[in-house]
């Protein structure tokens, strides 16, 4: 790891976790986190399960878990990883892990995209960024998630076919993405009409950020993307 790698995020820690909380970090989350194998070593996503699912999904900054876990749970043959550096969020997944006996979840506490550096080629059957952190000042345009260096890699490590999704509040943000995934060349945008980016579909459940964003009266976009097959 790089200090270059730890500006994706703005903090570890929130208010102090409670005791059941803490209890679920030190004590459920070392049987479900991932550790990176050494320099030039790869990691088989399926091999984090037993019995091996039937496909692999990603999700990047799951937050406090609410769409990873209701994915995890309407989905039982699918592996699930998250990848999230905030230990409030983790603690709040591991909460709905442990409640729900949701045993297709692993998580990787830190930066998504070191996981990312280090996935096995073609191995995610589909990968998940909602809203992130926009990072909205032009100064801080690097510390954004979906950058061309990111991209590059969930090319690699997507499926041919396999879905990309993105969602985002902020316009700016959501045109940022779309530039940045098709200038990357590994992604095809699905959409034909309007409703496809302004609804979201049925198979994807909501965030509390979203819900707050409508509730406030911000529109999300939903942005589907196709892994291009390789050449």
């Amino acid at each position: 790891m790089t200090d270059r790698r730890r500006i994706v995020y703005g903090r570890r820690r929130g208010r102090r976790l409670r005791p059941g909380r803490q209890r679920l970090i030190d004590e459920l989350l070392p049987a479900l986190d991932i550790r990176l194998p050494g320099p030039g070593g790869e990691l088989d996503p399926p091999g984090l399960f037993d019995p091996a699912p039937a496909a692999v999904w990603l999700e990047i900054g799951f937050g406090a878990g609410e769409h990873l876990a209701t994915q995890a749970k309407a989905n039982p043959g699918i592996g699930m990883i998250g990848c999230e550096p905030y230990v409030n969020g983790v603690a709040a997944l591991l909460a709905r892990v442990e409640r729900e006996r949701l045993e297709n979840v692993r998580i990787f506490p830190d930066d998504g995209r070191d996981l990312i550096d280090v996935l096995a080629e073609a191995s995610i059957g589909r990968a998940f960024v909602l809203f992130p952190d926009p990072w909205p000042k032009k100064r801080h345009g690097k510390r954004r998630v979906v950058s061309g260096e990111t991209l590059a890699g969930l090319a690699r490590a997507l499926a041919d076919g396999a879905e990309l999704r993105l969602a985002s509040d902020v316009p700016e943000q959501l045109r940022w993405m779309l530039d940045n995934t098709l200038a990357s060349g590994g992604f095809e945008w699905t959409a034909r009409r309007p409703g496809d980016w302004r609804r979201r579909p049925a198979d994807w459940p909501p965030t509390r950020y979203e819900l707050k964003a409508v509730e406030e009266g911000r529109r999300p976009a939903y942005l589907r993307f196709r892994r291009r097959r390789r050449g």
